[in-house]
């Protein structure tokens, strides 16, 4: 699996979310990380930035 050149930090600010949001997301997927520097294998980054947009549609 390719690695996604984003880290849950870089999500968080692109998405305009806290850290820890970022961090909630991963562990409700069940994705390993070890800090907010992490860089997300590319199916998991995927994963996270598509519940982000789901989230985020559902509250608009």
């Amino acid at each position: 699996m390719g690695f996604a050149d984003l880290s849950i930090v870089e999500i968080a600010a692109e998405y305009d979310l806290r850290v820890e949001e970022v961090f909630d997301l991963c562990q409700q997927l069940g994705i390993a990380y070890k800090n907010q520097d992490t860089h997300l294998p590319l199916e998991d980054a995927k994963a996270v930035i598509l519940k982000i947009l789901s989230e985020t549609k559902g509250n608009h």
